[in-house]
């Protein structure tokens, strides 16, 4: 092959490399910037209203894990489904730690308010764990790249779980959770939360998905030091 035709081949090859990089920049700006449907139904002026999260396991538990999370986050659900479980079984369920999760909805996510709102209505039928769950697992199926009504979803989830339906639409329709939802997101904000998952066990705060290996080894942490606390001091001879 001549000079001259290597050096045409290379400058076309370069040219195709700048065309995709340009449409790559052009697709992620339409991501981040095209309107997002659901968002703009919240009301900007929405009164905020308690912050009160959903607890699970013993209030008295020596540890206490709090999580805000986004119900259209994909690092959530992966925690949700992959490192909660075990979570759960391991810790919580054996009175080790408790776990309360509070709403953090982020704006780049356009369904999330009404993730949060489905899971605040199932909670007043006293099944916030298992709507929490499916949410989560189902939620390729109602996000944001997969649909403007995630209501429809939302509502079949709440069938399969058991709930009134229609209790639970009444609730949903009339979005009376929202100022709760908006106050979770604002003590988390008062918290610095920055990202989602965020998790605080005893009193330190951890972003990101942490693997339960990880997680344990916190919780480990914290539960002795809460036994070293309440250890009766050693008097001296």
């Amino acid at each position: 092959m001549s000079k001259s035709v290597r050096k045409k081949s290379s400058s076309r090859f370069m040219g195709v490399l700048v065309i995709i990089g340009i449409v790559g920049i052009a697709t992620i700006g339409y991501t981040v910037s095209r309107p997002r449907a659901g968002v703009g139904t919240v009301d900007p002026n929405l009164p905020a209203g308690t912050a009160e999260g959903y607890l699970v396991g013993n209030p008295d538990a020596p540890v206490q894990i709090v999580e805000f999370g986004d119900f259209e986050c994909p690092a959530c659900a992966q925690w949700a489904t992959i490192t909660e479980p075990d979570v759960r079984e391991r810790l919580i369920n054996t009175g080790i730690a408790s776990f309360r999760f509070f709403d953090f909805p982020l704006d780049m996510h356009p369904n999330t308010w009404a993730a949060s709102n489905s899971v605040a209505c199932a909670a007043d039928q006293g099944r916030f764990i298992e709507m929490h769950d499916r949410v989560f697992a189902t939620q390729d199926q109602w996000d944001g790249f997969a649909t403007k009504n995630p209501k429809r979803v939302l509502q079949r989830v709440a069938g399969e779980i058991g709930l009134n339906v229609s209790e639970w639409e009444t609730c949903f329709d009339s979005q009376k959770h929202y100022p709760r939802i908006k106050a979770n997101l604002e003590e988390g904000v008062r918290r610095g939360v920055g990202q989602t998952p965020t998790f605080i066990i005893g009193s330190t705060m951890y972003p990101g998905n942490i693997p339960f290996d990880e997680f344990k080894k916190i919780v480990d942490s914290v539960w002795a030091a809460s036994k070293s606390d309440l250890a009766p001091a050693k008097s001296g001879r």
